[in-house]
């Protein structure tokens, strides 16, 4: 397939598959058409096989410009969002990074190819299994590990990080994944109602923090003690 960034309109030998021409498709028209510029970013989500990471009856829209459903109330982002959230952390490859919600573990894989090391964390526990298989299958677990658990709270175990991405709504900042963010580091996670909320990219240097508005999206409700069910 064409690495991003280079030619203008034809992959690389047609698109051997169709998916390979979906996945071309889904970068140059919803991802750097809309600003997503950060070439890693870019080659990561032309690599990755995002169909190996939803429900088989869903593998047809597996590039399209929404969020999937991947069961018990949970859904993937649209690659847009994904890409966003992924450019706004400014990896380099050298990070540890937190996750807060596997899901099926698309997100994952796309932070893993980004950064040294993934740990995501998932409380549903059907949903941490299928990302532990998804990750597997598609060869993007040598440096992602997946921890059933309540992700609103962190995983102080392994802190502090580099960099958190929060793939769930939370009510309000969430202060305890703050907490284990690394003196440089920086935070992207959505914030607001049940209905809408504002993804807010928080960033650390030293004591000082500082916070911005990537955009207005709505992701479904970050559970646990310093989510929703707090409340």
């Amino acid at each position: 397939m064409r690495q991003p960034g280079r030619g203008k309109e034809q992959p690389v030998n047609g698109a051997s598959t169709a998916m390979e021409a979906l996945r071309w498709h889904m970068v140059e028209k919803q991802l750097k058409a809309r600003g997503i510029a950060d070439p890693r970013v870019l080659e990561a989500m032309s690599r990755i096989p995002r169909e190996e990471f939803v429900p088989e009856r869903f593998r047809r829209e597996a590039y399209a410009d929404e969020p999937i459903s991947i069961g018990h109330g949970q859904t993937i982002s649209q690659p847009y969002i994904t890409a966003l959230m992924a450019q706004t952390l400014e990896l380099k490859g050298h990070e540890k990074v937190l996750e807060v919600g596997a899901g099926s573990g698309y997100h994952a894989a796309v932070l893993g190819a980004l950064a040294a090391e993934v740990i995501t964390l998932e409380i549903i526990p059907e949903l941490a299994e299928l990302a532990r298989r998804n990750l597997a299958g598609a060869g993007y677990d040598r440096n992602v590990r997946v921890v059933c658990g309540d992700g609103s709270l962190g995983y102080p175990e392994t802190a502090p990080y580099d960099a958190i991405s929060v793939a769930a709504g939370a009510p309000a900042t969430p202060d305890q994944l703050l907490a284990q963010l690394a003196g440089d580091g920086r935070m992207v996670v959505p914030v607001g109602s049940y209905d809408e909320q504002k993804l807010m990219v928080f960033v650390k240097a030293g004591d000082a923090l500082t916070s911005r508005v990537a955009t207005y999206c709505r992701f479904v409700p970050l559970r646990g003690g310093g989510g929703w069910n707090a409340r």
